[in-house]
């Protein structure tokens, strides 16, 4: 049962079997409710045959019954005694009586002596009197019961209908007569065993066609798994799985897994590309710090303290920015607090006393700017942006904060050269730098930016370039309000 066309091929059993044993079930109910009607109307016309020819006042030995084994008849009295009984009943369940023997009595119809004597000399009041009655059937919807009859030393089931009749006299008869259930009996049996032998042959096919089908369903699946394997063993991530030409969700499957295997390539190249230029940029720093280290060592006249202070300083700068990438690119997620945004930024610029332009804060008074994350990231993505600035302005440096619909808009222009607009996405890539040489000798190592992008981005927002008023860049960096 690990596999899981064993699984579907039993589900798929299991579900047949018991739809089909509960339509079975209902179409043998069915089948024996009509039958059992059926009966029902036989034995209910046999009776009242036998309850007009009472009620018309036909003695008892006159009657004339059906055949004796299609519709055997019982008649009992008010007091239950038999009265009447079909010519071979020897014995008869289910019925107001078990008696097949007939007690002597008055035969129906038969109409009382007239009595000469006329005391009061009314004869046409006694005459009256003496006439019998009208007799009637009831028109009350039988009972039905059901209950056995030997006719003739042959036992079988029977469906009983009793019939009130009232004869000429004012006798009350109950008229019981059966109709055979062989039928029905027969019916059903039939029916029942056609069905407990298609039964199995039926989920045999089902549970066949469902693994076949399964199988054929799945076999592009293990494809997939094989080509997968392959990938793992050889780690080639240029590779990918096969897919089939359906539009069916296993298509859908390996579709989802290439572009996975995109991604995965991409964020594996990614890496090793960030490898390579972190330590190309840590060699740089180093070998100087080193350089200048072994001629200090030698000759102590030509330290040049400043340089080495610069190198150090560059050195940790870079290796901060790693760190905080290796970080972010592990999925560290921001903190849950409150921060305000044009309370940050005017922090933020009041502790740049080195900067070379003075920067221009725009923040209206009493606007309310709070953004949920972390304080520290945040502070690092404005003072990126303005060292950014401080690089390429010519003249003037400004940082602006205002609404912007269901968020907050920080926005750091300068006066610069500008991104050309082809580059104003490729910029924001690691180690990344329009003016290499002109950023290496001011210390930067193409990161702030990625940087700032990457924490603007685990913050919910976005951060893109434009070209300013000024004529320079204008980076604009969106975050969401508190919901």
């Amino acid at each position: 049962m690990r596999s899981v066309r064993a699984r579907a091929a039993l589900g798929a059993t299991l579900v047949v079997a018991v739809a089909l044993i509960g339509a079975g079930l209902a179409v043998l109910l069915v089948l024996r409710a009509n039958l059992i009607d059926q009966a029902d109307l036989q034995a209910e016309v046999a009776a009242r045959e036998v309850a007009g020819a009472l009620a018309t006042g036909t003695p008892y030995e006159d009657v004339e019954l059906d055949d004796d084994e299609d519709h055997p008849v019982q008649v009992t009295d008010e007091e239950d005694r038999v009265v009447l009984v079909s010519k071979d009943l020897r014995a008869v369940t289910g019925t107001g009586a078990t008696g097949v023997t007939p007690v002597p009595s008055a035969s129906a119809g038969a109409t009382p002596p007239p009595d000469d004597d006329d005391d009061d000399g009314d004869d046409d009041q006694d005459d009256e009197r003496s006439r019998p009655g009208r007799g009637e059937v009831s028109s009350d919807d039988p009972d039905f019961s059901d209950g056995t009859a030997t006719v003739d030393r042959t036992t079988a089931d029977y469906r009983f209908a009793a019939v009130e009749a009232t004869t000429p006299d004012g006798v009350t008869l109950t008229v019981y007569a059966g109709a055979p259930l062989a039928a029905e009996q027969e019916a059903v049996n039939t029916v029942r065993g056609a069905m407990l032998t298609g039964l199995p042959v039926l989920l045999v096919v089902v549970a066949g066609v469902t693994w076949l089908v399964t199988r054929r369903a799945l076999r592009p699946v293990e494809g997939i798994r094989q080509e997968m394997a392959a990938i793992t063993a050889s780690e080639d991530l240029a590779r990918r799985v096969p897919e089939p030409d359906s539009r069916d969700e296993i298509a859908a499957l390996a579709r989802t897994t290439n572009e996975t295997l995109t991604v995965l390539e991409a964020s594996v190249e990614r890496q090793r590309r960030f490898v390579a230029d972190a330590s190309h940029e840590l060699r740089s720093p180093i070998a100087s710090l080193r350089t200048q280290l072994e001629v200090a060592e030698a000759h102590p006249e030509l330290l040049d303290l400043p340089g080495a202070v610069a190198d150090t300083v560059r050195l940790q700068v870079l290796a901060a920015d790693l760190l905080l990438l290796a970080r972010l690119d592990a999925g560290e997620k921001p903190g849950g607090g409150t921060v305000e945004l044009g309370a940050l930024v005017r922090e933020e610029v009041s502790q740049r006393t080195g900067d070379r332009i003075a920067v221009a804060v725009e923040v209206p008074e009493g606007g309310a700017f709070e953004v949920n994350g972390s304080r520290g990231q945040l502070s690092r993505v404005i003072g990126n942006l303005l060292d950014n600035a401080q690089r390429h302005a010519e003249g003037s440096v400004a940082v602006s904060v205002a609404a912007d619909g269901r968020g907050v808009r920080v926005e750091v222009r300068d006066d610069g050269a500008g991104v050309p607009e082809d580059e104003r996405e490729r910029i924001f890539e690691r180690f990344v730098r329009l003016d290499d040489a002109r950023s290496r000798d001011d210390g930067g190592a193409g990161l702030g930016l990625a940087i700032a992008r990457d924490v603007a981005a685990r913050h919910g927002g976005t951060l893109t370039v434009h070209r300013a008023d000024e004529g320079g860049a204008a980076f604009r960096l969106w975050l969401p309000r508190p919901a």
